[in-house]
């Protein structure tokens, strides 16, 4: 492979193997994190026996949900930061491809979860690989391709696929609703959450029969070999020269995500509230109980019931579809101006003052009154927050030199975004039984909109200490 800088690459078979891979894990990446805000409130409410449509149960749902979205983005923050120095110290492409086989495995054995702790541990293992996975291809994909403008397209382009795996997620979701009966039962059920779940194996397949032909970072292993790579440190990333770089992208991670996590992921816990009909499911589960204290047959009973939560389910599906179609045209549009807008400020810029806008519209106004308008205000949430996470795929290699790169992508991703900004989801849910509203859903709308205007005005603000890339590091 021609390593000048001064050139675009021509693609070769084996580039096109490392794109595919590079697709395929970021799509998953995502595909297994946004299981969860899709499968939560049933496969919760299951496990933990209890009623979600009562105020009591849907707290406690939601408070579990909070638990493992943390717990989980924690120990993935903790191992990702491990992972950012065994990405320098060992190599991209082992790092990469082991990670992957890590969350893949660990998803589908969630699907046989027995109880809410067993659920939470795998997700905690889940994220560890996703966490791991993001800062190695990163680093490898900005080595492989080291011209300026194809690393910035190749890294834009292939991360735009992290919300191709939102939306394959959905629609797995809603495939296992509509045709879960006629796959295997599991547990003598046919819950659509543990399809979802398992479905999480599929990119081990592929990983398996190309990793052999996978390459490792070029300038990584010639460093290696001559003896030049220098050892990454934690400590290095607070020295003078980037000190600043490290406070400002760990602050504006952790604000990316407390938006993504505290209010996003939350939407659809509002489905309930914002679909009328649904309003009948507690009644008609206290008619099944009287039903079968007298002893009437309750089948008719239980099939609308069956037909409501199908509904429900399914309309979360839409939901998630929308944030996701949104969070893809952000992806798409930040590729596209990262090569022409050349301050990395403006470019944040214009992500980052229309959210300070759209969110309480779409949380605050729509997440308690109207269900289609509220799918395409998410739908605008979903374009200015997740084209932030692309956008740290493409400034964070210009900033770091070649041996700290894994590593200061690590710190910022991991202990910025998923140890501290994950946070907004436990501070959502605290904080929504302390908020005015007619209904527990609409407490949950106005607490989401507390949160993502915060992180989105300290995000803001911090944005001005962020520094221009001046120049390559290697």
């Amino acid at each position: 492979m021609n390593q000048s800088s001064d050139v675009p690459q021509r693609l070769t078979i084996t580039h096109w193997l490392i794109l595919f891979v590079a697709v395929l894990g970021f799509a998953f990446d995502i595909y297994e994190l946004l299981m969860l805000p899709l499968i939560a409130p049933k496969a919760l409410a299951e496990l933990l026996g209890v009623d979600p449509m009562t105020e009591g149960g849907f707290q406690q749902v939601l408070d579990w949900t909070s638990t493992i979205q943390w717990s989980s983005a924690v120990c993935g923050g903790v191992f990702g930061l491990l992972g950012g120095y065994l990405t320098d110290r060992f190599g991209r492409r082992a790092v990469l491809t082991w990670s992957i086989l890590v969350y893949a495995v660990s998803a589908a054995a969630a699907g046989f979860s027995t109880s809410a702790p067993m659920l939470l541990a795998l997700r905690c293992t889940t994220f560890i690989g996703v966490c791991v996975e993001f800062v190695a291809a990163v680093a490898w994909l900005a080595e492989i391709f080291p011209n300026p403008k194809q690393r910035e397209w190749v890294l834009g382009i292939t991360q735009a696929f992290s919300s191709v795996g939102g939306l394959m997620a959905a629609g797995a979701y809603r495939l296992a609703v509509a045709y879960g009966d006629q796959l295997p039962a599991i547990y003598g059920a046919h819950d659509a959450w543990r399809y979802t779940l398992i479905s999480g194996l599929i990119p081990a397949i592929p990983l398996i029969v190309i990793r052999p032909f996978l390459p490792e970072s070029p300038a990584w292993k010639a460093k290696r070999a001559a003896g030049t790579l220098k050892r990454p440190s934690i400590a290095e990333l607070f020295a003078p020269a980037l000190r600043r770089t490290t406070i400002a992208t760990t602050i504006l991670f952790a604000c990316s995500y407390g938006a993504a996590f505290g209010a996003i992921q939350l939407a659809p816990q509002l489905v309930p509230g914002l679909v009328p009909e649904l309003r009948a499911l507690k009644p008609l589960r206290e008619k099944v109980e009287v039903a079968k204290q007298s002893g009437q047959d309750t089948a008719k009973l239980r099939g609308e019931i069956r037909t409501l939560l199908n509904k429900q389910e399914a309309v979360r599906g839409q939901v998630q579809t929308y944030q996701e179609l949104g969070g893809l045209l952000g992806r798409i549009a930040l590729a596209v101006l990262a090569v022409v807008i050349v301050s990395r400020k403006g470019l944040l810029w214009l992500f980052q003052v229309p959210g300070l806008i759209v969110f309480p519209l779409a949380f605050a106004v729509a997440g308690t009154k109207s269900l289609d308008q509220f799918k395409w205000l998410l739908a605008l949430c979903g374009f200015c927050t997740v084209a932030q996470f692309s956008f740290w795929g493409n400034y964070l290699p210009r900033v770091y030199p070649l041996h700290l790169r894994g590593t200061g992508e690590g710190f910022a991703a991991n202990v910025g975004g998923r140890m501290i900004g994950t946070l907004g989801t436990l501070f959502t849910t605290q904080l929504a039984p302390h908020m005015p509203g007619e209904t527990f859903f609409h407490k949950l709308a106005y607490a989401c909109t507390v949160t993502a205007v915060l992180v989105y005005g300290v995000g803001f603000i911090t944005s001005f200490w962020l520094p221009e890339p001046k120049a390559e590091l290697d």
